[in-house]
């Protein structure tokens, strides 16, 4: 029997903007206490319904501003949904916003002790995995210079190497073989594609639909906020195909 690891239900996330221009907090608090500060209500996303199934890899396509990397926020626990209710099972290993978590003073040994304290990492498992996120992130002549002289795609792919070193039972992926140059981006795919043998659940934003095909046998597809299709990765896709056509 298939085992469910992931029931998202009626989910919703309304953030309120700011209507008008606040120069500063002392502004800001004035307009506060005395509220005046007016605010539209957006809703990034609405009804939100699906489940997953162990092993099931869901691509997740939509133009920008669709509301996919708040979906993902909210399913990871970054955000709390406003409305609705997301269960998930096991262990989740969320590759958003790589290196979100990074100190730029901090040499990148440091940082890989600090983000993986952030994705809930004990000291005494990376201790046990520190040369190989090393290795992996192929960093070892640059490991013990402060981040702030890291190019981007340095500190993508240590937050990478740190993100991938356990054995999630789901993973989030966010646009992120898109990090590195080239020998990097086909070493990271094909430790994905490792991780994915396992038979590891996998939620994945693309704008790349080759790749989502390649990943992913579910597709749903948002539109402000909204799903509007949803099921097979083929179907999908080709629905997908005729709306950005």
């Amino acid at each position: 029997m298939s085992e469910e690891v992931l029931k998202v239900e009626n989910v919703g996330m309304k953030f309120n903007l700011n209507k008008e221009k606040v120069d500063s907090l002392k502004e800001y608090v004035i307009k506060l206490l005395r509220r005046e500060l007016q605010y539209n209500e957006f809703w990034a996303l609405k009804d939100i319904s699906f489940t997953l199934e162990k092993g099931d890899r869901l691509g997740i396509l939509g133009l920008n501003g669709a509301g996919k990397s708040t979906l993902l926020k909210v399913i990871a626990g970054v955000f709390r949904p406003t409305e609705g209710t997301v269960e998930r099972k096991g262990v989740l290993a969320p590759l958003i916003e790589l290196g979100a978590g990074f100190d730029m003073q901090y040499t990148g040994k440091e940082n890989i002790y600090l983000y993986g304290a952030v994705l809930g990492y004990s000291r005494k498992f990376i201790d046990s995995r520190i040369d190989e996120i090393i290795a992996f992130s192929e960093l070892k002549d640059f490991i013990d210079v402060p981040l702030k002289n890291y190019s981007s795609g340095m500190k993508a792919r240590l937050g990478f190497a740190i993100a991938t070193i356990v054995e999630p039972d789901m993973i989030i992926l966010d646009e992120v073989l898109s990090v590195g140059d080239a020998k990097f981006k086909k070493k990271s795919e094909k430790k994905l594609l490792d991780m994915l043998d396992t038979g590891v659940t996998v939620l994945f934003v693309s704008h790349n639909l080759a790749q989502v095909k390649k990943i992913c046998n579910k597709a749903i597809i948002l539109e402000k906020g909204k799903i509007v299709a949803k099921g097979n990765v083929e179907e999908v896709a080709k629905k997908y195909e005729e709306m950005t056509g």
